[in-house]
């Protein structure tokens, strides 16, 4: 494509460098191509192997930065490039959002877009450029990487705040999460004395590419603001971004026990069942599943395979898809991680909050229910979070509770059928939902460094789908046998 327009630019005598019209080539918000932009002559003489260029990304508060840079690896390609005077070098691009809630004037990054390429101060002053690469191991005071600082000066700035001493930043790191690092910053606020001002700054896991699209999940984030769900984004940086801080208590293992709560989180489901969230709109559990096992085949070690039986989990998988899927079955847009920690309450008007969508995709509705019930029997706050307890799984009376709620939750009162017929097919979706997270939990034995045994957990996630499987599949009215 770049090689094209350039072609086409020096047949008209015009030898600067091309600027890239995105805007026809990916939808809005969409960010996940990348764009190669030849260098100029002049920066391949000075930098004979790489040097990054910045251009100007059409798209509001985004910049195009460096992904990587490649050169051509054969000798004819290098003769070929030299013969039709292409660049030898190509930097590659990525489109990334900054702030979109601040003005551009604040965004941090701008600096990087206000110097072309072929200005005479380039080649003599090349500016800087902020990947805004953050591991987590660095957010601690006093040790904070100075992009990750920057970012919050700016959106302190834009709040109407100074932060003058990043020293005095109070860093609270949250427990519970699995897939990301998650941590409270704060800072005093000039509102008024004693104000404190909080973000949550969210640092992705490592290996997480393998279990969801990021973008998707950021397009999915920015969406659900739009309908008025969950936090803000705030700003963006490669391994991370800041949210708006949601001002409610975060749900314990107990409270989803209590029936209130309960009833509240049920009504609020049917809610988030029902919203309208651009992706394709037929289950997303079977072909997920699948690709998960493909990827937890080529990453563990032959006696993990063995000992997990990975060579039996794809007839499983096709043996549950045929048993479980029924053409009138409700799909919806499903959270597909109920458990309490994405589950956030306001105490004063009782509000229902969800948070964290990665996971979230469209999906048998029973399948989000089922999911919810598993979760029941965890408690990621204790001292062995892995450990699944599962005489906390919901009986009958409590499932038919929370479905019944559901169902009512629109005004309509559900029939009894209705009611036993959402239990019985959540008590079946229960089994895909223990290889859904078993296969999670042993991919990310491999590839997350966050302190949670996930092998462990993955072997009672597999263990509990073995041992229920005769009951919940030779039963008709399988939500009354209790687990």
């Amino acid at each position: 494509m770049c090689e094209d327009k350039l072609r086409r630019r020096q047949a008209e005598g015009r030898s600067r460098i091309p600027q890239i019209n995105i805007a026809n080539q990916i939808e809005s918000s969409s960010f996940s191509s990348v764009y190669r932009v030849p260098l100029p002559r002049q920066q391949q003489r000075q930098h004979p192997n790489y040097h990054p260029s910045v251009i100007p990304c059409p798209f509001p508060r985004c910049l195009l930065v460096p992904h990587k840079s490649r050169a051509p690896s054969h000798s004819s390609s290098i003769r070929r490039r030299r013969r039709t005077g292409e660049p030898l070098f190509f930097s590659s691009f990525k489109s990334i959002p900054l702030f979109p809630s601040l003005p551009l004037s604040t965004a941090l990054l701008l600096r990087c877009a206000t110097t072309s390429p072929s200005s005479p101060s380039w080649a003599s002053n090349p500016p800087e450029v902020v990947t805004m690469t953050v591991k987590a191991k660095g957010i601690l005071p006093g040790s904070a990487p100075v992009e990750l600082k920057e970012v919050l000066m700016a959106i302190a700035s834009e709040l109407g705040d100074a932060v003058d001493d990043l020293e005095a930043l109070k860093v609270v790191p949250l427990k519970g999460a699995m897939t990301n690092e998650v941590f409270q910053i704060n800072w005093p606020s000039r509102t008024g004395a004693g104000v404190v001002r909080k973000v949550l700054v969210r640092i992705y896991g490592e290996g997480v590419e393998i279990f969801f699209n990021r973008n998707d999940e950021v397009k999915t984030f920015e969406c659900m603001s739009m309908h008025g769900e969950g936090p803000r984004l705030l700003g963006r940086f490669a391994d991370g971004r800041v949210e708006e801080f949601i001002h409610a208590r975060t749900l314990s293992a107990a409270d989803l026990r209590d029936p209130d709560v309960s009833e509240l989180i049920a009504a609020k489901l049917r809610g988030f069942h029902n919203l309208e969230i651009p992706g394709p709109r037929n289950s997303q559990l079977w072909g997920r599943m699948r690709s998960w096992l493909k990827e937890a085949r080529a990453l563990c070690s032959d006696r993990d395979a063995n000992d997990f039986g990975l060579h039996k989990l794809e007839e499983e998988i096709s043996l549950l898809e045929k048993a479980l899927s029924r053409e009138d079955e409700v799909i919806g847009f499903c959270h597909n991680d109920l458990q309490y920690g994405n589950i956030m309450m306001d105490e004063e008007t009782r509000s229902i909050t969800l948070i964290d969508y990665e996971y979230s995709s469209y999906n048998p509705i029973a399948y989000d229910l089922a999911n919810h019930f598993c979760e029941m029997a965890a408690n990621y706050h204790s001292d062995t979070p892995h450990v699944l307890d599962y005489g906390l799984y919901p009986d009958y009376e409590e499932r038919a509770r929370f479905a019944l709620n559901y169902l009512a939750s629109t005004g309509d009162k559900p029939s009894d059928t209705e009611v036993a017929q959402l239990v019985d097919d959540a008590e079946k979706y229960t089994l895909a939902n223990h290889l859904f997270w078993g296969l999670w939990g042993l991919i990310s034995a491999y590839v997350n460094n966050i302190d949670f045994d996930y092998k462990e957990y993955a072997r009672q996630r597999f263990g509990q789908y073995w041992k229920r499987k005769p009951v919940v599949l030779s039963c008709t009215d399988v939500g009354r046998k209790e687990t």
